[in-house]
């Protein structure tokens, strides 16, 4: 009869994680002052435009870099809003972008559910070109867009702002690429349940991707709200001005002559608002498209 040990191992013995190497305390003290220093050259140009568009025409030229408007005053705001098509061009920017942001998300979430998933000819051609897409730059392709607007009757109209935005080449491959991380398995019972492909992306692998989801919504909001080519050569009616255009036209000198600092650093910082807040509420929920998928 032939007995068997177990061997067992002390409880001293068992395997620790190795601790970090911790920094000196002078070194950390260093890289803060180093982090908070490129911190505040990242700031200083935003503070100085705040406060500059508080500051009067005379103040902003003799002191352009100063963070304390001294006289404080507000006319560059009351002419913006009282005296000018601001008010209008917000309406139209919020507008397209509203439109474009859920138009991203409905349409790039189909596109990479149907390469993530569907099996046709040709599959991967589709995704070389739209991986092919991405590298070309925009600027080579706004005579197109314009010949194509004008052959098609769409030049000067909210459907010639909106619509040539509606899908983009990275968004469909962060989509793409979230929705192949999820395991197939999670559709299975749905689809012997007689579930479609359709019924499986909207209600059983579109709200595993919300992750995914919100970084298409930074990132659609973000592009359509801060977009100048494409309105550029898109419309020329004055209706149809959006932000980016008629900033650029108040540094032109639209409103009347002179530097005209606050105004112009006024309509940027209403202009910097819902963006910048965007990315203050969302900040944390911008990962990369691993996250958030079922493990299998």
């Amino acid at each position: 009869m032939s007995a068997t040990t177990t061997r067992t191992r002390p409880a001293h013995s068992q395997d620790v994680a190795p601790r970090h190497h911790r920094m000196p305390r002078p070194a950390k003290i260093v890289l803060y002052v180093v982090l908070i220093g490129i911190a505040a050259a990242y700031i200083y140009p935003f503070a100085v435009q705040v406060a500059t568009s508080f500051k009067t025409d005379a103040a902003a030229a003799n002191d352009p870099l100063g963070l304390w408007p001294n006289p404080f005053s507000t006319a560059a705001y009351s002419k913006l809003f009282g005296n000018s098509d601001y008010p209008l061009w917000f309406r139209n920017s919020v507008i397209v972008t509203v439109l474009v942001t859920v138009g991203r998300v409905l349409i790039n979430s189909l596109a990479g559910y149907s390469l993530a998933r569907l099996k046709f000819r040709g599959r991967g051609a589709v995704f070389a070109g739209i991986v092919a897409v991405m590298a070309v730059p925009g600027v080579v392709l706004l005579i197109p867009k314009f010949l194509v607007l004008k052959e098609l009757g769409m030049y000067n109209t909210y459907s010639a702002l909106v619509i040539p935005l509606l899908a983009d080449a990275t968004g469909v491959f962060i989509m793409k690429n979230f929705f192949e991380s999820i395991p197939p398995s999670v559709e299975e019972a749905a689809r012997l349940d007689g579930a479609g492909t359709l019924r499986l992306w909207w209600s059983i692998v579109l709200p595993m991707a919300v992750p995914a989801i919100i970084t298409i919504t930074i990132l659609g909001f973000q592009g359509s709200w801060n977009e100048l080519s494409h309105f550029i050569v898109a419309s020329q009616d004055p209706n149809l001005v959006t932000l980016t255009k008629g900033v650029a036209q108040l540094s032109s000198g639209q409103l009347g002559s002179g530097t005209q600092y606050p105004l112009k650093l006024g309509a940027a910082v209403i202009m910097t608002i819902p963006v910048a807040v965007l990315f203050f509420v969302f900040q944390r929920r911008i990962v990369d498209t691993g996250a958030g998928a079922v493990k299998g």
